[in-house]
């Protein structure tokens, strides 16, 4: 096993922490229940705070993350906006090319933003022409 430099090993004991704490939320729903157990945890991290030998630091660590494993939550919380939470990419942010595809009295309500819009697609137009060439028929059928 090699022994992980101390900015990768600092992430590494940092992220263990971290959802050691999510994991203790999840069992322990009542806030002063899980501060008890929480302290009890940082109290098991910080007793290993000072240790010098790298292949024990890595050793703990590997124990820490197996005990984690073995301990999680059935289902663990998470926050909603979060991946896997229940609101998670529920609000569909439409692309740009949309607007394509407005009434031209639509289009009218917004005259300023519709003008600089045009002139941004013709720049990148110009650009994508200079950086990759003009678009033939040919690659229109591929």
């Amino acid at each position: 096993m090699s022994v992980p430099t101390a900015s990768a090993h600092v992430r590494r004991v940092c992220t263990l922490y971290k959802k050691s704490l999510r994991n203790l939320e999840s069992w322990y729903e009542r806030r002063h229940v899980f501060r008890y157990h929480a302290t009890l945890m940082r109290d098991r991290f910080d007793k290993h705070r000072n240790e010098k030998d790298p292949t024990k630091i890595a050793q703990l660590v590997v124990d820490g993350e197996r005990e984690l494993f073995e301990t999680m939550h059935y289902q663990p919380k998470k926050f909603a906006m979060s991946p896997g939470g229940v609101a998670f990419e529920r609000e569909v942010v439409p692309p740009d090319w949309v607007l394509d595809y407005w009434h031209p009295l639509e289009k009218a309500h917004f005259p300023e933003y519709f003008a600089r819009r045009e002139k941004r697609k013709q720049e990148y137009t110009a650009w994508w022409e200079k950086q990759y060439g003009k678009a033939t028929i040919e690659d229109s059928h591929h």
